[in-house]
């Protein structure tokens, strides 16, 4: 009778191989890949965010000021000019 060796206690060998240290670098560096990732995906929110904002702010300021022109026109008196709106943001003459 001959003896032949059992094939049943040779485990496979890639599951040894994929718990080596270069499959530890392989997860470190995908790890590290996806949270440079994450955090880029952030600034560019924040910065739309930011950008999206600023176009507000300037919408509501476009509305006030059609809204005062006509509050101004309403009550009697003369619309203002570009002439009378100082850098500042302020009606020129007013203190304000």
């Amino acid at each position: 009778m001959t003896h032949l060796p059992s094939t049943s206690t040779a485990g496979p060998t890639a599951v040894h191989d994929r718990e080596g240290p270069a499959m530890l670098l392989l997860d470190e560096a995908l790890a590290r890949s996806r949270q440079q990732e994450a955090e880029q995906a952030a600034r560019d929110h924040a910065l739309a965010r930011r950008f999206v904002a600023g176009r507000r702010w300037a919408w509501l300021a476009a509305y006030a000021t059609r809204r005062a022109t006509r509050a101004r026109v309403a009550a009697g008196g003369a619309p203002l000019t570009v002439a009378d709106v100082g850098l500042s943001g302020g009606v020129r003459g007013t203190g304000r």
